[in-house]
């Protein structure tokens, strides 16, 4: 894990593991809320039991936060878990009337807490951008030496 990523891999990580976790042992009216809320915007998910649809929305949640803070796990597919997830999030809040004022994209009072959820999307392009170029310089570097030690006396 390169340091830099460190602030925003902790922030987002224990936050989502934790938000997984209170979940795990979500309530009938809790995961009816859930599902409901999804549903709306994801139509995939009217058929699945609320109980279902909470336990599965937990362990997705237990899974990209423990990706985000574990150092072994590449900026890249840290990234792009995150990236995954605040997508779905932003796509709820974009899919849901009641969210967004007459214009589709702000916020109405009630769509304020998914709306914020778009930080999440900037932080997972960010860490998959990074990670990406980060490879992409160091396979380069890896090139560079490999045709050095090629042809001896070039370069």
């Amino acid at each position: 894990m390169h340091p830099t990523h460190i602030p925003l891999r902790v922030a987002t990580g224990a936050y989502i593991l934790s938000s997984g976790l209170d979940k795990l042992g979500a309530d009938e009216g809790t995961a009816q809320y859930l599902h409901g809320s999804a549903a709306a915007a994801y139509p995939v998910f009217q058929d699945m039991p609320p109980q279902k649809f909470a336990k599965l929305l937990a362990c997705s949640e237990i899974a990209v936060g423990a990706a985000l803070l574990a150092p072994v796990v590449p900026a890249t597919l840290a990234g792009a878990a995150l990236t995954g997830f605040g997508s779905s999030l932003v796509g709820m809040y974009l899919r849901t009337p009641s969210m967004t004022r007459e214009d589709g994209i702000r916020p109405s009072p009630d769509g304020i807490g998914l709306a914020k959820d778009a930080w999440l999307v900037g932080g997972g392009l960010t860490l998959l951008a990074q990670g990406l170029w980060g490879a992409a310089k160091s396979g380069a570097k890896s090139s560079k030496k490999a045709v050095r030690r090629a042809t001896p006396g070039v370069g």
